[in-house]
């Protein structure tokens, strides 16, 4: 792991550096770690903005829907002068103006069957930011192949949940919370129940942090804890929960569902 840091490096991530826990050794693993996120929306955004300011290496981010006026009202990594862009290409440019030493990579695309197991592969450390249980749970189960540390966040009006998966690790998977995907219609979408915008940025930056403590190795994991938050209520909470011995994905069963 390379050491050495320029007089810019050290000047921007003092902040960092002068955190025992973090300081020089961890700035640098930070700078040689890579992160995928899925979404670039509400919660997508600030998680993308302080991975880049706190100098993740390389970070990924993917996302096939272009921004609209109605994204604005919490999806910090873009403006009105991007209009109609891809969101991939926005959030880039909103993170290279943060941190132009940090590699980001956009992929204007939709996650499905065929391409996830290989974009995991190329990151040390992927990101839920997605809106929907089908890509959730895809991702859930490509994350369990891949051996690869899942930190994953939703949010719905009012409220958001937040945890980490680590089943190579010991720890239970998204399925061993969630055995399946509620019915189609039975849980709203923010754009049917609505979300107060900045529960999105609470969320995605309480994503960032687990993400950096992760990849620097401090603190307490979230693995098999969620983390519940009501806005409303100004209430935070936990709740434990185990590795379902059972579960068709992490338990080395043979069968791997896709739903």
């Amino acid at each position: 792991m390379d050491m050495q840091f320029t007089e810019s490096e050290i000047h921007r991530y003092s902040r960092h550096i002068l955190l025992g826990e973090v300081g020089g050794v961890g700035q640098a693993k930070l700078r040689a770690a890579s992160v995928l996120i899925i979404g670039a929306g509400g919660l997508g955004s600030p998680l993308a903005l302080y991975l880049a300011a706190a100098g993740v290496g390389r970070i990924g981010i993917v996302d096939d829907d272009v921004v609209e006026l109605s994204n604005l009202q919490r999806q910090i990594a873009h403006g009105m002068a991007d209009l109609g862009q891809p969101k991939v290409a926005s959030a880039q440019a909103a993170m290279s103006a943060i941190n132009p030493e940090v590699s980001v990579e956009a992929y204007q695309m939709r996650l499905d069957a065929s391409n996830v197991h290989g974009l995991i592969a190329g990151y040390d450390l992927v990101c839920d930011g997605s809106d929907n249980f089908k890509t959730r749970f895809m991702l859930n189960d490509a994350c369990v192949a891949g051996k690869r540390t899942l930190v994953s966040a939703s949010v719905l009006r009012f409220e958001g949940q937040l945890s980490t998966f680590k089943p190579h690790t010991g720890g239970p998977c998204y399925r061993c919370l969630y055995p399946e995907a509620p019915p189609d219609g039975m849980v709203p979408s923010c754009g049917e129940a609505g979300v107060f915008g900045a529960v999105t940025g609470v969320m995605g930056t309480l994503q960032a942090t687990e993400v950096l403590k992760e990849l620097l190795g401090i603190g307490q994991s979230l693995s098999g804890r969620l983390l519940l938050w009501d806005a409303l209520g100004a209430m935070f909470r936990t709740i434990s929960f185990k590795r379902d011995p059972h579960c068709p994905v992490c338990s080395g069963s043979e069968t791997v569902p896709h739903g």
